[in-house]
């Protein structure tokens, strides 16, 4: 095979980890075998212009960007200082040390409490996330976390996750373990150490575990459905970010504010 499938295979599996897919889901989405999936990631198999469009589709990502080699949307972790970077085709989500450090003890938080239920995997924390930050803006008009979702078939997306988690990793914050929810495979993230809950407000902490009571024994189905009905997803463009805005439209059964009537005039 030449050099494009290579590098069109390892750009279609890099995209398929960060939005949390399984080659076993990807492959069902093309109604292929879990082996072809694999194959086509490694550039083994050449991958059709149907097969092309429908996986633009699952991915939640436009043909030409997803065939754009040189084009991806990428994630940066600020540091002290940063180097410059040469100029590139890349969305780029930068970061700040604030938000990264909040993001790592809610995320440490909803871990301890709901981390353990065997429904809690990688996919339910994302849309817990999602639900959590947009919950507390349409309250309090202001971010939690603030993290960027992008629309795609599963549900939301936080796009930093992925790379703060790799970090927390690294620093033994946290742990990840492969593992089955019936018979599916599932990725879940233990906590090694408890959240630092003094850099958490009271009404951020009281958002968090009202969203945690109300839908942390969904399943990973369960959820997306849920979500796939919230204004801020439906109006939002796949593969594109989700607007904080759109929430102030929310339908009576996911609005979380009570509205004077002033306020709707």
């Amino acid at each position: 095979m030449d050099n494009f499938y290579r590098e069109l295979g390892f750009k279609i599996k890099k995209i398929r980890e960060s939005l949390g897919l399984t080659q076993e889901k990807i492959a069902k989405s093309l109604n292929v075998s879990r082996v072809a999936v694999s194959q086509i990631e490694h550039g083994d198999r050449k991958i059709s212009a149907e097969e092309i469009v429908r996986l633009s589709r699952i991915l939640n990502i436009k043909s030409d960007m997803l065939l754009d080699l040189e084009k991806d949307i990428e994630v940066i972790l600020e540091k002290k200082k940063e180097m410059p970077r040469k100029a590139t085709k890349e969305i780029r989500i930068s970061v700040p040390q604030r938000n990264i450090k909040k993001f790592k003890e809610v995320l440490l938080y909803l871990l301890y409490k709901v981390g353990s239920k065997p429904n809690v995997g990688e996919s339910v924390v994302y849309k817990l996330l999602y639900f959590i930050d947009f919950n507390f803006y349409e309250k309090y008009e202001e971010q939690l976390v603030g993290a960027t979702y992008i629309k795609n078939i599963y549900g939301p997306t936080p796009k930093e996750y992925i790379k703060i988690v790799e970090e927390m990793e690294r620093e033994g914050e946290l742990i990840k373990v492969n593992d089955e929810y019936f018979q599916y495979p599932q990725r879940k993230y233990l906590p090694l150490r408890e959240s630092d809950l003094s850099i958490l407000k009271a009404n951020e902490i009281k958002t968090i575990d009202e969203v945690l009571d109300k839908l942390s024994d969904l399943n990973a189905n369960q959820i997306s459905e849920y979500a796939h009905n919230d204004v801020p997803w439906l109006t939002a463009e796949d593969g594109e970010i989700i607007d904080y805005e759109s929430v102030f439209y929310r339908t009576p059964p996911y609005s979380v504010r009570s509205y004077r009537e002033k306020d709707l005039q």
